[in-house]
């Protein structure tokens, strides 16, 4: 008898609280041979819920080429027909990228829409409204490769189509069903590589004005960057330690922007000075009027004294003994 070779367990359908969704791609001209993609689900359970966590599901190991399209076609079509709301994706690209860089979703959090959505000055970086990065560049391709391995947080329209999703992955793993990685999105998204840079941006350059306008404005912000780091700075310089001694070091050389304030601020001294010249200097002649007052005052005080003695002297001279 021939052994029968030995057969390969199956692949495992789950690990720790995450639901494994083989997905097939299919074969492309640069890999001509079909390949199966592993992704990694579970409902989203960040450590400060929000109101939208309980329609959340949180994608690890996501495909380098995944859209929000990618995931509505997937859900919709071979994962129970559930709607999603909007996908969110770890360092997802955001149209404009400037003096922040790229915005990172943090993993299995409910903010992964984009993190950096305050206004004002963000660890020394302006940023707008909408955590719109300043002095963005437009962009070359319509369509972005991810990293691998990387996340995403996929938002449903209610808490019914989540669960439905989770338990659809769920059962697609169990049971061994194909579920097909870009089924239903055929012309949909912009192709990738150099079909994709043919079809729409060969050798297209940034408009002169948009150009101008976006290092204006990144250098605007570096500018303001630059004064918010020299404030803090001479802040910290300035705070005595625990000893309540200030540590006298010799800083780094300034940028311009640290420059002008500081000549800004020296001027403003002068001001004051000058403006304060006049009321010290009738001060000390007050303090000196007074001490020319206490000084004659003393000597009147002992010409008094002298004349007492020596009428004193004169009485007792005229004075006889019994």
């Amino acid at each position: 008898m021939v052994p029968m070779p030995p057969s390969h367990p199956p692949p495992p359908t789950t690990t720790n609280t995450f639901t494994i969704l083989p997905l097939h791609i299919p074969p492309l001209p640069s890999f001509p041979r079909e390949t199966t993609h592993y992704l990694y689900l579970r409902p989203n359970a960040p450590k400060l819920p929000s109101e939208t966590t309980s329609r959340e599901i949180f994608l690890v190991n996501v495909p380098v080429d995944a859209t929000e399209t990618h995931f509505r076609a997937l859900f919709a079509e071979q994962l129970g027909g559930a709607r999603v709301e909007s996908v969110g994706f770890e360092g997802g690209r955001r149209r404009g990228r400037g003096i922040m860089g790229p915005s990172v979703a943090v993993g299995g959090d409910t903010s992964g829409r984009g993190k950096k959505r305050k206004r004002g000055v963000v660890a020394g970086e302006e940023v707008g409204a909408e955590g719109r990065e300043v002095g963005g560049l437009p962009e070359v391709c319509e369509r972005e490769v991810r990293g691998s391995g990387g996340t995403a947080v996929v938002t449903f329209v209610d808490r019914a189509s989540a669960e439905m999703a989770v338990r659809e992955a769920r059962r697609a793993a169990r049971s061994g069903r194909r579920v097909e990685w870009g089924k239903g999105v055929e012309g949909k998204v912009p192709a990738l590589g150099l079909a994709g840079l043919r079809a729409d941006h060969a050798l297209r350059y940034p408009d002169p004005a948009v150009l101008q306008k976006s290092v204006d404005d990144f250098m605007a912000a570096f500018s303001a960057q630059e004064a918010v780091r020299a404030k803090e700075l001479a802040r910290v310089r300035s705070v005595p330690d625990a000893d309540g001694f200030v540590t006298v070091t010799r800083g780094a050389r300034m940028l311009p922007a640290a420059r002008e304030e500081d000549a800004e601020k020296m001027e403003e001294n002068a001001r004051k000075r000058e403006k304060n010249k006049v009321g010290e200097d009738f001060y000390r002649f007050q303090v000196r009027e007074k001490r020319k007052e206490e000084q004659l005052g003393l000597v009147r005080g002992f010409e008094e004294d002298q004349r007492r003695v020596e009428e004193m002297r004169r009485r007792r001279g005229k004075m006889r003994p019994e």
